[in-house]
């Protein structure tokens, strides 16, 4: 699993028909401290994230583990809402707490 932010959101009009009906969200990739890091992400979104939320991700075969993205062409699921993490002890991100 991979930490990122959500950007923004991917809207396709025209995709193979296996993929309607999911949501997409362009993320991009977080460090332990919270520090953007990499190229953006584009992944379903399984679980109802929003704007600014930070998320864990799976890419992969992984990716299509989960009921929303079973046996479906995607390569990055969003599958989890972050509320907060920290690092030996040291808190290094809690959800709500950046704004």
């Amino acid at each position: 699993m991979l930490l990122a932010r959500v950007i923004g959101t991917v809207v396709s009009t025209r995709k193979d028909p296996s993929m309607e009906g999911l949501k997409f969200l362009l993320l991009r990739p977080v460090d332990v401290d919270g520090k953007e890091s990499g190229a953006p992400v584009v992944a379903v979104d399984a679980v109802g994230a929003g704007m600014h939320e930070v998320v864990m991700y799976a890419t992969g075969s992984s990716a299509r583990q989960t009921v929303a993205t079973k046996d479906r062409p995607c390569d990055a699921v969003i599958m989890g809402i972050v509320d907060s993490w920290d690092v030996a002890g040291e808190m290094k991100y809690r959800k709500g707490a950046d704004r």
